[in-house]
This record gives C-alpha cells, structure tokens and sequence, in this order.
C-alpha cells in the first residue's frame, strides 16, 4: 500500500515544477517583448525576437558593489537570461501545443493540492493515532507472510574501547555473560570508557549495520552467524567485543517486535484512507439529500 502522503509530496513537487515551468514564461515573454515595442529602451541582448533591456538590471545592484562586482553581477545574468530563453524557444519550437499547456495542469494539481490539504487537517483533526499491542498482533499474524526478512538480523552486545582503556580483560568476560552483575558492571563500564557500545539485547538489529561499526569482512554473513555467537577483532587503535544473543537469517518470517513501528505505520494508514474515503462519501451524500448538484441528461 502506497502511502498517501508520499504520493501527495509528489504531487505537490510536481504542481511547483509546472507553476515554475508557467512562470519562466511568463517572465520570458515579458522579457522578450520585441524592440519595437519599447522603442526608447536600449536592449542589452537579444535571441531570436526576445530581448533583454537595460530596465531590467537596474534592481541586480547593491549600494556597495564597485565597478568591476557589478559588471560581473550583469555578466552573468545576461549569459543566464541568454541561456534560459534560448532553451525556451526551442522547447516552443519541439513541443506540441497541448504539451505546452501548463494552464490546464496547473489548474489540475492546484485542485489536487487544495483537496489534500483540506483532507490532511480532517485526519488531524478525526483521526484516531492510538493502535494498541492487539490490533499489531493481529495484523501481525494475519499478515505474516508480508513480513519475511530482506536482511539478517541479530540481538547483540556490543562494545568498542581504545586499547589504552582501562581493564579490557574484565570487559572480555562481561560481554559475553549473561549474570546481571556482570551485565550492571559492563554497562558502568561502558558508560565510562567505551567509545561506542550496543548492551540493549533485546532489540533485533541490523546485521550490516552492526559490521558497519567492526573492521571485518564477512564474504558468507549467514554461514557465520550459524557458526559463530562472539566475535572479538582490532585494529590499530581499537578492540571491538560482539556477543550475537540471538539472529534471523534473511528470507526467513520476520518477528513481531521487529515489525511492531511498521506495522503501526500500516495501519494508521489504512485508517486515514478509510476516513478519507467516508468523508468523501459523506460530502456526495450529504449534497445528493440537499440537492446540491445535477446531471443533465
């Protein structure tokens, strides 16, 4: 399911796109009157029938710009407007008339922009954003089959200190222990000399992105953590400690509390699309009892 936002921020880039395209123009052909038009004007430059005049520059000034900043400043505005305007004409040239009708598309994603925005402060205002640990668990496992893993995934203790710190050989034998006193001390450590650590190891993460923080190269990532539960490595400033808790292979069905903010996501988003969709029925209902609109035959 698409969201709908995204599909509105495309919307909403495009119609910008379009206004810009209309106003370039606009603003072109306001530029490029023909000479005889303004016949007391002096042109500064011309493509085709445009011209570019004097009037123009004056506003490109500031009070303290010298000679030589201000001949720069109407340098490269001319080379600019020279650029822009031959592209316009040969764009005039290429295009079809009605591809060249930025009115009408504007005019349709104007609309589309005034709806979505009238539709984003109805879900503001109506939308109930509270779904309990039920409702996930039943999407959950009436879904399953949706959530099979891309990715490996592990719960992990990890710990990088410098080779410098202080008993590094007390923090080889809490890493991998699962007393919780050796688990308060790690984390006291941690807290005082690590200068990256991971002790939550309840959470899955990432696989890459755990080795994204250990100097290692792993050519076979699932042959090794089906053969490996810690990892101890160095490099020349560092020890790195990995105690892997437990891990998902890819394609394997991913577990709830790894899905959990995605499928909290999933399902606010069905709801928005729901009350989207009985309010607009409501406003067609609502306007057929009052006879608010006809259809001629």
């Amino acid at each position: 399911m698409r969201n709908i936002n995204y599909l509105f921020s495309i919307a909403n880039l495009f119609f910008c796109l379009l206004l810009s395209a209309y106003c370039l123009l606009v603003v072109c052909s306001s530029c490029g009157s023909k000479f005889s038009q303004k016949q007391n004007e002096k042109a500064v430059a011309r493509v085709g029938d445009a011209y570019l005049y004097s009037s123009v520059l004056k506003d490109l000034f500031s009070k303290d710009m010298d000679k030589k900043d201000s001949a720069e400043v109407v340098r490269k505005y001319i080379n600019n407007w020279v650029r822009e305007t031959l592209l316009l004409q040969q764009a005039e040239k290429n295009l079809t008339d009605e591809k060249k009708d930025f009115e009408k598309r504007v005019e349709d994603y104007r609309k589309s922009l005034i709806t979505y925005e009238y539709e984003s402060e109805l879900v503001k205002q109506k939308l109930d954003t509270l779904v309990s640990d039920e409702e996930i668990q039943k999407y959950y496992e009436e879904n399953k089959s949706n959530f099979e893993l891309k990715d490996n995934i592990i719960k992990v203790v990890y710990v990088k200190v410098r080779k410098n710190a202080p008993k590094v050989d007390k923090v080889k034998e809490w890493y991998r222990s699962d007393v919780q006193k050796d688990k308060d001390a790690l984390a006291n450590y941690c807290y005082q000399y690590a200068e990256n650590f991971f002790l939550d190891d309840n959470t899955w993460l990432l696989f890459e992105d755990v080795l994204k923080e250990i100097p290692m190269k792993l050519y076979d990532k699932e042959a090794f953590l089906q053969n490996n539960r810690h990892l101890e490595t160095q490099d020349s400033a560092h020890y790195y400690f990995v105690d892997i808790k437990g891990f998902m292979t890819k394609n394997s069905i991913s577990p709830l509390s790894f899905e959990k903010t995605n499928i909290h996501s999933i399902l606010l988003n069905k709801r928005k699309v729901e009350l989207i969709k009985q309010m607009r029925e409501d406003i067609y209902n609502e306007a057929l009892k009052t006879k608010s609109f006809e259809v001629y035959e």
